[in-house]
């Protein structure tokens, strides 16, 4: 019936056999007679096409951040884990897979207190080159020649990535004597921190190239923390990047 052209669903309403094994079927079918379907590649990097290079540069940030690339024989895809404090957040994740990656399909799968939003395609690997076994703080964490194209061309996306993954913007107050009284002040603050010297670094070069003062505060021995607190400086972060939501 399948090789008359019948769908699989057809076959499987009429027998009643579940379609994923009459799709299984069908496979072995045409493996026993030599035919092979190649899948239909979307990916921009194989097919040297262009894609949307500010949509990939924040995306980029989000992967650096909190993303890693499942990549196996019969399992592929990028997930990015976003808290579900931030329903925004969430969708851009998922929106800027979609237009980077256009072709594949994403989903959300619900976990403890966040969201893992997934695109699955073997390609992502071609899109992150960066992707490796192990935590990405404990291997070299260097953007290809095209990539620091990108970024140079996007740099706020980028930035925007990574605060939205590995950083916030906080308010942090502090007590100062005026006209000898003691008063609380208030000021806006943005944090960025992460295990990786080169992500940091990344980030650190990322934000001089845009005029953004920052310096680094350690935690206890370790510099895991980035800080941008200068007025002028939060609010160009607050013109391009902005809280969380």
């Amino acid at each position: 019936m399948l090789q008359n052209g019948a769908s699989q669903r057809a076959v499987s309403d009429q027998f009643g056999v579940p379609r994923g094994t009459i799709g299984w079927w069908a496979y072995e079918d045409r493996r026993r007679r030599g035919i092979v379907i190649a899948r239909p590649c979307h990916c921009p990097r194989c097919k040297g096409v262009d894609f949307d290079r500010s949509a990939y540069s924040y995306l980029l940030g989000l992967y650096l951040g909190d993303g890693h690339i499942v990549s196996k024989p019969k399992q592929h895809h990028l997930s990015i884990y976003c808290c579900d404090s931030w329903p925004g957040l969430i969708d851009e994740a998922e929106r800027a897979m979609r237009t980077v990656m256009p072709g594949y399909s994403t989903s959300r799968v619900q976990k403890k207190g966040c969201t893992e939003v997934k695109s699955y395609t073997s390609h992502w690997t071609c899109m992150f080159p960066q992707h490796g076994p192990g935590r990405k703080h404990e291997r070299a964490i260097v953007l290809e020649d095209w990539q620091e194209e990108i970024v140079e061309e996007h740099p706020w996306g980028l930035i925007r990535g990574l605060i939205h993954s590995d950083g916030c913007r906080v308010t942090n107050w502090t007590v100062r004597t005026i006209g000898g009284e003691r008063k609380r002040y208030e000021y806006p603050r943005y944090f960025f921190t992460n295990k990786s010297d080169d992500i940091r670094q990344l980030l650190g070069q990322t934000l001089d190239r845009v005029g953004v003062e920052w310096t680094t505060l350690a935690r206890g021995s370790d510099p895991f923390n980035i800080s941008v607190a200068r007025k002028e400086s939060v609010a160009l972060m607050d013109l391009h990047v902005g809280a969380k939501y």
